[in-house]
């Protein structure tokens, strides 16, 4: 191979490995009309949530609450040091008062807040295949002792 062979095609590999590559969507939108049977659209799956949001709310605060109990609490105590007959009974008699105040501010709080009603959802936007099947799983459970036996009925 002469050097103006080889110049020629060291040339054309370097132009072939630094051509741009096409790029290729990761995601489109399908408008096309749906088929009578086969595959299905994706279905909304609502966000259903175990605990209420009133209900972690109340959790969240009754902490606070117990956290800033438990800090007077301490702030009083170490007030307290000075006097002669500190004990643990008087530092609670003092700090009880404190505690319920706030619990009583809580609960006006939970009940201020259940009152409005807000209601938060989360809406999800699927892509992708869906396979809807109407399976039915049986588990029976007899006796003292169960043994677990999950049939899976298509």
């Amino acid at each position: 191979m002469s050097d103006a062979e080889a110049t020629a095609e060291a040339r054309r590999i370097i132009a072939e490995a630094y051509r741009p590559v096409r790029q290729m969507p990761t995601a489109y939108r399908d408008d096309a009309p749906l088929p009578a049977y086969g595959t299905t659209p994706p279905v909304p799956q609502p966000d259903s949530r175990i605990v209420p949001p009133w209900a972690a709310g109340t959790a969240v605060a009754g902490i606070g609450v117990g956290a800033a109990c438990v800090g007077i609490g301490c702030g009083v105590w170490l007030a307290c040091q000075g006097f002669a007959a500190v004990t643990l009974t008087s530092v609670l008699f003092l700090t009880l008062p404190i505690a319920a105040v706030a619990a009583v501010a809580t609960a006006i709080g939970s009940a201020a807040r259940s009152i409005r009603a807000t209601h938060t959802t989360t809406h999800h936007h699927y892509a992708g295949p869906v396979r809807q099947e109407n399976n039915t799983i049986t588990a029976p459970a007899y006796g003292l002792i169960a043994r677990n036996r999950n049939e899976l009925n298509r």
